[in-house]
Formats: structure tokens, C-alpha cells, sequence
């Protein structure tokens, strides 16, 4: 079992998205050399509300053997299937570790149960989210699913994935973030609102 190392949160802003570095000629052709990962909040936490928890989360993944390369904008986004929730604080970060696939689940996780997630109702409010979106290009069927298998219908991580990935392609369809952008209805689209500067 991994342990979560957990060290004295501390109340921050919402991070300014890092600047990303050049992809390599291989990811260029479109194998992503990079690890993917989503998150969202739309409750509070023991430690705050959404942007306070999401940057929690960020301090804890460090703490675990995940470095954290690049960090999108946050952006806000209405809740679904039903909009009448409250909306939820999104964000992708890129990273790297030495952990694999599972065992970054696993990490990702325990996580969620520190900051309060507890797993019901599919779609319903949660204090923390946790999604591994991509692993180095893999396409496997898991666990854990690879890539992430809804992640061409959504705009709250296509959107901050192109903040911190502009080059990327979907690994099964060689599609570009752009062009999986651009194929979303324009309603869902024109409802995530930027919440930090690029």
C-alpha cells in the first residue's frame, strides 16, 4: 500500500499557470511524452473552499513523488449533468513521477478521502476531483483506463489541458487538443470563465 504523505496545509491563491517548455520531436508526431492530470472541486473542503482545496491537492501530489511541470488556469465551470449545483473550480496540470499507472490512482485517491471526497451518487458535488487523464501516450484498457475515456466531451479539461499542453494529441485518435476543442457544442464552450491569468 502507498502511504499519503501529508504536510500542514497552507491557504494559497490560485497558482499562475507555468509556462510550458518546448515538447520533444517525438511528441511533436504526436506521442505525448507527459502524464496528465485533471482536477475539480465544487464543495468545500476541511481546508476551504474549491481553489484552496485544488491547491492543497497540488502540495500533497509534491509530497508523494509527483513533480508538477506545468499548472493550467483555473476556470470556473457549471456544474453537470446538472446545472443547478454548484459550479465546480477546474484545473490540468502536467507532471512527471516515477509511479505507475495504478499506483498513481492509488495516490490520486487517497487524496480525494483526505480533502473529504466520499464516493455515491455518480456526477454529484464532491470536494475534490482527481482524474488522470493521460500517461506517456499509453492506450490501455486498465485499470486504469487510457487515456481517460471521456475526456473528448469535455470542455473543463480540454480547455486548461491546451493551457499546459498546446501540442497535444488524444492517443487513440491523433486528434489535437485544438481540434477536440473546436468539435465541443459552442454551449459548453462559452460556460468555463477563467479564473487566473494566462
Amino acid at each position: 500500500m502507498i502511504s499519503i504523505k501529508m504536510t500542514t496545509v497552507r491557504a494559497k491563491h490560485p497558482r499562475r499557470p507555468v509556462q510550458c517548455s518546448t515538447l520533444s520531436a517525438r511528441a511533436q508526431v504526436g506521442i505525448n511524452l507527459m502524464i496528465v492530470i485533471a482536477l475539480g472541486a465544487n464543495l468545500d473542503s476541511p481546508v476551504g473552499p474549491p481553489a484552496k482545496t485544488i491547491a492543497a491537492a497540488l502540495d500533497a501530489l509534491t509530497a508523494n513523488g509527483v513533480r508538477i511541470e506545468a499548472v493550467s488556469a483555473f476556470y470556473k465551470t457549471p456544474a453537470w449533468p446538472d446545472p443547478s449545483d454548484p459550479p465546480f473550480d477546474n484545473a490540468v496540470i502536467r507532471v512527471a513521477t516515477a509511479h505507475s499507472p495504478v499506483q498513481l490512482m492509488e495516490i490520486l485517491h487517497k487524496i480525494e478521502s483526505v480533502y473529504g471526497r466520499t464516493r455515491g451518487e455518480k456526477n454529484a458535488p464532491r470536494t475534490l476531483d482527481l482524474d488522470l487523464i493521460d500517461y506517456q501516450g499509453r492506450v490501455e484498457q486498465g485499470p486504469p483506463i487510457l487515456p481517460h475515456p471521456r475526456l473528448s466531451e469535455r470542455a473543463f479539461v480540454l480547455i486548461p489541458l491546451s493551457d499546459v499542453a498546446p501540442n497535444w494529441r488524444h492517443p487513440a485518435t491523433g486528434r489535437s487538443v485544438t481540434e477536440l476543442i473546436a468539435a465541443l457544442p459552442e454551449e459548453s464552450r462559452t460556460g468555463i470563465v477563467r479564473l487566473t491569468p494566462a
